[in-house]
């Protein structure tokens, strides 16, 4: 063997990851390429390629692989407002990941969950509330989706120069967001305008900001093709207008659906090839095995093949996994990160910013006085399943709401009662609950959803919900426990929107904690008594019937979310009440901008309380003078700011010239002369619920977008 061969090409850091894979792939057999074009891709011994399982999670921790750091649900994290402390979050996962993967690989356990390919974040806009997945996403809004997204990604992948700490997979793209049952043949058809204002801005953030390295194919059809065979999802826009480099994998099945379900073409051969020819290079599932009989029959080529391999172990190349390890720092990570105490802090800081205050008539912060008795109440306060939510790892030492109280005002001035089922007809628990109520002085009644009642289709018997009102005799236990005379909080888990307009009339306060993570307890009795001052803000809309809403099949955003619903909902999207009160002053900008440019504008912010909290100041930008249907506003920027009381900050945000475009009816985006409203404040413009209860009125300007009309990326 001469020197040259000692070292194969694909073996040797040195040398450029494109000429490796192109030197590996070249040495493959066709069966052998199709092998690796499956999740669960087995070794290739005589190459000394590992097996490697493509299949691994991390939505809101590392998921389904023993102990992890369990963090709030990405609806929850969402409703912080804070990229910065979500980049925090995703680094910690990433470090977790690495740990994780290295020590199983160690033991030659290469099993599913245990590879660095995480099939997150879902960035899926979440259009309607009776969507099961919702809680997995961002919320509603593409701005705020896309900022989250793009923070998320940065922090799983890492900052080295030349090895991913992870791979982040963008899901699931694209137009996506039930109905779960119909999801493997439904047609999800949206006009361009819809498509490019909602549906796909934040997939164009993540792949061209973050340059996320994956991409998850959809079930359902987009327009009439199937997402994991759609020219103009897969060729024209992700490879061809956004430049995607890194590979498309498939959701579990769906090339299955290809053929089977969507008949768009009539057999799995023939699914398989369309759907690599397409462009989706890995399949989560069993169908690319069809290859080997596709290229027998012409439907395929071994060189369109090798473009897919070409993609995956070029991922593989960028996370280190065929190179020593002593080149890659992220193999260095230990094992002891899963229970680091940083974590964990990481976890309570998240969900204490996550939390929303939707209602407080005074009777919060409850103080701790010695003898004070609460009395606890509903099916989700002692429950560990609203505090994982779904996609989830183990979390070590997991605190409930129960938990978080008994900590906070000593476990012998407590008194528990479940009172009802979470969902069931069954009311043998009223009694109890009601003799506890009487014998407290505060009750907290906790009540909603848990993963049991929203979620992924084959989860459970619910998926989607059928009305967004409380399950069973939630809301009867919760005017019984008021009937008492004794002041009720209550609060919220779940991870959509809750129809609780009689609570929001009559308890005397309502928070919302989400699926909160293992120190969701403590952070709701942080709230609760006042040691940290509430500060999240709905990522969506509440609300008050699923009758105000269209049709849950039609994917048209007319009528849906706060860009586009013309009614008055129950709360508001970025609507969150403080312990504090805040002023805003000062708002500046150009009042002429030219098209196509950004816009810079300051705004002072003041913490007018007497106590120290978290402000998310919100801008939004109304198109006053569109000559084609464009939102009511939309949410253009945003910023988390701590503040001491008394304590004024001048602030400096830019608004994005996006913000002042439209889609014309040709499909193009363009900035046009007009006038666009800029709003800046703790709430939207024009939200009264916000103004009556304290939140002080926004700011507003008026920009004239001046010159002539730009075309500018969509």
């Amino acid at each position: 063997m001469s020197a040259a061969d000692a070292t194969p090409v694909y073996l040797d850091p040195d040398k450029p990851i494109k000429e490796r894979v192109d030197d590996l792939v070249g040495r493959m057999t066709l069966a052998e390429k199709i092998s690796q074009t499956v999740n669960d891709a087995p070794a290739i011994e005589r190459l000394g390629v590992p097996a490697y399982n493509w299949w691994n999670e991390a939505l809101h921790g590392v998921a389904r692989a023993g102990v992890a750091t369990v963090f709030p649900q990405a609806i929850g994290m969402a409703a912080s407002f804070d990229a910065a402390l979500m980049l925090k979050v995703a680094t910690a996962i990433g470090d977790e990941g690495r740990a994780k993967h290295h020590a199983y690989a160690a033991h030659g356990d290469r099993a599913i969950y245990k590879g660095l390919t995480f099939w997150s974040p879902n960035i899926n806009i979440f259009r309607d509330p009776r969507w099961g997945r919702g809680h997995e996403t961002y919320g509603e809004c593409p701005y705020l989706t896309g900022r989250m997204g793009v923070a998320f990604v940065r922090g799983l992948q890492g900052d080295d120069e030349t090895y991913l700490k992870s791979a982040a997979c963008a899901k699931h793209y694209a137009v996506h967001s039930g109905p779960e049952k119909a999801r493997h043949s439904f047609d999800a058809t949206c006009d361009e305008r819809d498509l490019w204002e909602t549906y796909l801005p934040a997939f164009k953030a993540l792949v061209k900001e973050a340059n996320v390295e994956a991409v998850m194919g959809a079930y359902n059809r987009t327009n009439g093709e199937p997402c994991c065979a759609s020219k103009v999802l897969l060729q024209d826009i992700l490879r061809g207008e956004w430049g995607f480099a890194g590979h498309v994998v498939s959701d579990c099945g769906a090339i299955k659906d290809i053929s089977e379900n969507h008949h768009f073409v009539k057999t799995l051969d023939e699914g398989a090839a369309v759907a690599v020819k397409t462009g989706c290079d890995l399949n989560c599932g069993g169908t690319y095995p069809k290859l080997q009989a596709a290229v027998a029959a012409g439907l395929i080529t071994e060189a369109e093949i090798d473009v897919a391999l070409t993609h995956l172990f070029t991922t593989r190349m960028k996370l280190g996994l065929f190179d020593p390890p002593e080149r890659v720092a992220y193999t260095k990570i230990p094992i002891s990160s899963l229970r680091s105490d940083e974590h964990r802090a990481l976890a309570l800081e998240m969900e204490r910013a996550s939390i929303v205050m939707l209602k407080n008539d005074g009777a919060l912060p409850l103080e701790p006085k010695p003898g004070t008795v609460v009395a606890v109440v509903g099916p989700t306060a002692d429950d560990r399943d609203v505090i994982v939510g779904n996609y989830n790892g183990t979390p070590y030492r997991p605190v409930t709401i129960l938990d978080g109280i008994c900590e906070a005002f000593g476990e012998k001035n407590v008194l528990y009662a479940r009172g009802c089922h979470l969902w069931r007809e069954n009311r043998a628990g009223f009694t109890e609950a009601l003799i506890r109520a009487e014998a407290a002085d505060v009750v907290v009644a906790c009540m909603g959803l848990s993963p049991v009642l929203e979620g992924e289709e084959g989860e459970h018997g619910e998926d989607d919900r059928s009305h967004i009102d409380l399950p069973g005799v939630q809301e009867e236990l919760l005017q019984k426990l008021v009937a008492t005379g004794k002041p009720v909080v209550l609060v919220l888990t779940g991870g959509s929107a809750l129809a609780v307009n009689w609570a929001d009339e009559n308890v005397s306060a309502v928070l919302d904690a989400w699926y909160g993570g293992e120190a969701m307890g403590t952070a709701v009795a942080d709230i609760l008594t006042g040691k940290v001052s509430p500060s999240g803000r709905l990522p969506l809309t509440f609300y008050k019937s699923a009758d105000d809403l269209p049709p849950f099949t039609e994917y048209a955003m007319a009528n849906r979310t706060y860009r586009y619903f013309g009614g008055e909902p129950l709360y508001r999207f970025g609507y969150g009440l403080s312990y504090s009160k805040f002023e805003y002053a000062d708002l500046a900008c150009a009042s002429d901008l030219a098209a196509g440019k950004d816009l810079d504008l300051t705004v002072s912010v003041t913490n007018a309380g007497d106590r120290e909290a978290h402000e998310v100041v919100q801008v939004y930008a109304s198109n006053l003078d569109a000559k084609v249907p464009v939102p009511l506003r939309q949410l253009v920027a945003f910023e988390r700011v701590g503040l001491a009381a008394g304590e004024k900050k001048a602030l400096s945000l830019t608004v994005p010239a996006c913000a002042m475009s439209v889609i014309d009816d040709d499909g193009k985006r363009r900035v046009h002369p007009t006038r666009v409203s800029i709003a800046v404040g703790g709430c939207q413009p024009g939200d009264a619920k916000a103004l009556a209860r304290g939140v002080a009125e926004p700011v507003s300007i008026e920009v004239a977008v001046t010159g002539g009309v730009v075309e500018i990326e969509r």
